[in-house]
């Protein structure tokens, strides 16, 4: 397994990084109730941004199909599912100084899960945070929490950094309210 990281993805893998894309996240169309699936657009447009770095992982025993891909920047504006001015609020030098990573997505190729994929792409992007004195944030919608997400990625840094630690910045439940059922 390998990486590459790079700024702009070329026009021959758009249409393969979007497959990954949408076979990585499919499900959460209908298991999460706040959309975490970018349009082709959206995701396109995050896709030609210079601004955000995409993680490229390799399998050289699947020569023709992409691992991994992911996002990962310090300019916030250029996520389309986030707040940019919750961060700049909260932290607003680390804002001003561009010290705050966001992981806008990171789909792994089902068949590559447990591959060492992953704990490549985060090692490397916790080596960006940690060379800026910064923080990295991203969201993880209930379902990959519950399937050990947030878990994974914190055994992940604190392997690499001795005291890393995790806080929830904040949290969105759905509630719904029904009529009683008729006689």
């Amino acid at each position: 397994m390998y990486i590459e990281v790079e700024t702009v993805i070329p026009a021959e893998l758009s249409d393969p990084t979007w497959r990954l894309y949408t076979e990585a996240f499919d499900e959460l169309r209908t298991t999460a109730v706040q959309r975490h699936v970018m349009h082709r657009d959206e995701f396109d447009e995050v896709l030609r941004d210079q601004r955000v770095l995409k993680y490229l992982g390799h399998d050289p025993e699947r020569a023709h199909q992409l691992a991994a891909l992911a996002t990962f920047t310090n300019e916030l504006d250029t996520m389309p599912l986030i707040s940019p001015d919750y961060f700049a609020h909260r932290w607003p030098q680390l804002y001003a100084e561009k010290r705050i990573w966001y992981i806008g997505f990171f789909a792994i190729h089902p068949d590559c899960r447990g591959s060492g994929i992953f704990e490549l792409v985060i090692a490397d992007m916790w080596q960006r945070v940690q060379a800026s004195d910064g923080i990295a944030a991203l969201d993880i919608c209930r379902r990959n929490d519950r399937i050990g997400l947030a878990r994974a990625i914190h055994q992940t840094l604190t392997s690499l950094t001795e005291g890393a630690s995790a806080s929830r910045m904040d949290e969105q439940t759905y509630w719904l309210y029904e009529l009683p059922a008729r006689p």
